[in-house]
């Protein structure tokens, strides 16, 4: 007989699933998205189902992924990010520094990928600050 969800979960709760850095490598064109997440078979799953509907929020991978078919994708998990004894750590931070440092050795923008370039905190103020001078 299967499992009762109290094991379930407790399973779970032992074995997390993988998390870290990911892409999506356009195997025609050879340009990637960059991303992160505290699930990759997860993710990946996600990321698959919005595309074969049509509705991925990123438009430049979802038109090659019409022209292209799916067949002209691999999925691959670039850094794994291992759990710490600490059950409450929120991996976020950790997350983010790693896709920083994946952003930046890649460059997936442009011709070359599919993300768009963060801007930095002096970039945010400074737009910030334009902004409300051009306002009357």
């Amino acid at each position: 007989m299967g499992k009762s969800k109290k094991e379930l979960i407790k399973e779970y709760k032992e074995n997390p699933p993988p998390m870290g850095v990911y892409q999506i490598r356009n195997l025609v064109n050879d340009k990637i998205l960059v991303g992160t997440s505290t699930n990759l078979p997860g993710v990946f799953n996600r990321e698959k189902f919005q595309l074969n509907l049509g509705g991925h929020p990123n438009k430049g991978l979802q038109a090659d992924w019409n022209e292209t078919g799916g067949d002209s994708f691999d999925f691959e998990i670039l850094d794994e990010l291992k759990p710490t004894e600490n059950p409450g750590y929120d991996y976020k931070e950790d997350l983010a520094f790693l896709e920083e440092i994946w952003l930046e050795k890649l460059q997936p923008y442009g011709e070359r990928g599919y993300n768009k370039e963060k801007h930095t905190a002096d970039e945010k103020l400074q737009r910030i600050m334009q902004n409300r001078l051009a306002k009357p």
